[in-house]
């Protein structure tokens, strides 16, 4: 298990990259208060919530768990999974979500920023039930942010395929396959891709909350 960012780094999520050996199990055990989501790099095995849900897991399967279920995952190949996990934030008025699983496969795939050359998907329900977002951009090589934003979430960024040039408060710096960004709130943020092939990411935000005092 690799820890990529955690609270004493001063992030306020926890973010994992675990390798499970074919045949092991792993699991998170249930509490009232975290939300864990996964993401199949690679490999095959079978997710579940405890008397729940079941799912059967492949490249490209995810899924978000509410608080008071737990997680367990069996490895039927070797799994490569990314975990986020983190405190749910209840508001009044909003109900906690139940569950969401799918096949990123299964994801529609939109034009973002009106430039077919930058795709985007979105894994969990633009809705005010969820306190997170995670996301999927694809840029074809020379596309990438058309500005530099700074917002107030936080991002969990793992790089999944392809290079590129990530800009972070002032410095540009190479990414590639495997590196992890983890970016706090009011950073000046910017990419575009380079290479032969799409630079392609997942990350995490913080969203449909008000900012904390």
């Amino acid at each position: 298990m690799q820890t990529l960012c955690a609270p004493p780094m001063g992030s306020h999520f926890v973010q994992y990259l675990i390798s499970l050996p074919a045949g092991k199990r792993g699991e998170f055990v249930a509490d009232d208060h975290t939300e864990t989501f996964y993401y199949v790099m690679s490999g095959i095995g079978q997710f579940s919530n405890g008397p729940g849900t079941t799912k059967a897991l492949q490249s490209g399967s995810f899924g978000l768990t509410p608080p008071g279920k737990g997680v367990s995952i069996a490895a039927k190949d070797d799994l490569k999974l990314l975990i986020l996990r983190k405190r749910f934030e209840p508001t009044p008025g909003i109900k906690m979500f139940a569950g969401v699983y799918g096949e990123e496969s299964k994801v529609a795939k939109q034009v973002w920023g009106d430039n077919p050359h930058s795709l985007l998907q979105t894994l969990i329900p633009d809705e005010f039930d969820f306190d997170m977002a995670m996301n999927i951009f694809t840029f074809d090589p020379g596309h990438g942010l058309p500005i530099v934003e700074t917002h107030v979430m936080e991002h969990g960024l793992y790089f999944m395929e392809g290079k590129g040039m990530y800009y972070l408060e002032g410095q540009w710096m190479e990414v590639e396959k495997d590196d992890f960004i983890w970016m706090g709130p009011f950073c000046p943020q910017s990419f575009y891709a380079t290479g032969p092939t799409p630079a392609r990411y997942i990350y995490y935000k913080n969203v449909n909350r008000e900012i904390p005092v």
